[in-house]
This record gives C-alpha cells, structure tokens and sequence, in this order.
C-alpha cells in the first residue's frame, strides 16, 4: 500500500506524547492523525495508542471520551494495532498500579519492578529478540531503546513475548498476537532503530 493512502490514527485520550508519536510516522512519509473520536477509531486503517503516566488515567480517559468499546471493537475485527508504554500496560487484565482493572485484552497482569532498582526505568536499554518477526527485519539483535517506565506487563503466554529486556527481571518489552503489536519501549524517542520499527510494523501489518 502507498505511503499516502495509509492513515495512521493516533488515540488521543488526554495523555501527552502524542506530536513525538505522530512526527515519527511523519518522518515516515506516513499521513498520522489523532483523534479522540469513537467513529474515527473504528475506521482507522492502523490504530496506534501511546501512553505515559498512570494506568487509571488512562483508562479514565479513555473511558470519559467513549474510546474502550470502539476500541475493543477495532481489535476483535483484527485489523493492526500497535500500543506504546502505557499504551502496552492497560491492554492487559489487570495492573498492580493502583489495583486496577485493565482492558482484558491480554491475559496477564502488569507488575511493579523490583523495588531494589532505581524506578522508573530511564534511558537506554537492550531489547532482545526472543522469536522471528518481521518487526525486526534489518534489525540487529539487542539493540537500544528507550525506556521511561515503573511498571512491566507478565503476560499469562509466555510465547508471545516477541523480545524481553533486562533491568532486575528479564520482562516483556516487545508483545505480538497476530494484529496487536505493543512495546514497553517508546519507538518515537529511540532514533533510527524506532523509526525502523514503526517502518516495519507499517509495512507488515498495514
């Protein structure tokens, strides 16, 4: 598919980092949009959700803008979605931050790093590939990337963990269930190597 018939929807439920995710695509040659609108999330051609902060904002905000069904909605037709940091987090059952219920769209629960480390985990980290994915095409094993983030998601599949990372535990840091590709990382403040990976998502799933 052209570059310029692909819409990249950027969910926008109150939650910052959206400019650097949407310049990203940009850079890309990509069309991103964001939106807070139900029917724009449904209609999306690929669906993005990034995150910072908490995981009952989040779901707090997406709730007060009518986004959690539309978005459930858009996963179960199987059409391409990739999660950024918290955007990873709440997709799964539950989270120990705050004791909250998630999405449920990943079986599991999301964990607080051990508390012997220096939290959140900041800065540059090894992400190593733990199965095949065109995710990684041209991409070296363990390379860097970065990462601003208290919590890790501990999915009940351990299969579907595409790469893990190090920092106390060895935790998910990449996710891939058919159309849902999520990242405890931010691709969007990782240079080259995040923009290769956005590229290869587009290209793959889109």
């Amino acid at each position: 598919m052209r570059k310029d018939k692909v819409t990249i929807t950027i969910i926008d439920y109150g939650a910052g980092n959206l400019r650097s995710v949407a310049k990203a695509f940009d850079r890309l040659g990509y069309r991103p949009h964001i939106t807070s609108k139900a029917e724009d999330v449904l209609g999306a051609d690929i669906l993005v959700l990034p995150g910072v902060g908490a995981a009952s904002d989040t779901l707090n905000g997406l709730r007060a803008r009518g986004l959690v069904e539309p978005l459930k909605g858009y996963m179960a037709q199987g059409r391409p979605f990739f999660g950024v940091c918290m955007g990873l987090q709440v997709l799964f059952d539950s989270s120990e931050e705050g004791e909250v219920e998630c999405l449920g769209l990943i079986p599991g629960r999301v964990k607080k790093l051990p508390p012997d480390l220096k939290v959140p985990h900041m800065g540059w980290n090894e992400v190593a590939q733990r199965r095949p994915s065109p995710l990684f095409e041209d991409m070296p094993d363990n390379a860097y990337f970065y990462f601003v983030h208290s919590y890790y998601g501990d999915p009940a599949d351990k299969s579907l963990m595409a790469a893990s990372t190090e920092y106390g535990v060895d935790f998910c840091s990449v996710f891939i269930k058919d159309n849902l590709v999520a990242t405890q990382f931010h691709p969007e403040k990782s240079g080259d190597m995040g923009l290769k990976l956005y590229g290869n998502f587009v290209k793959h799933w889109g």
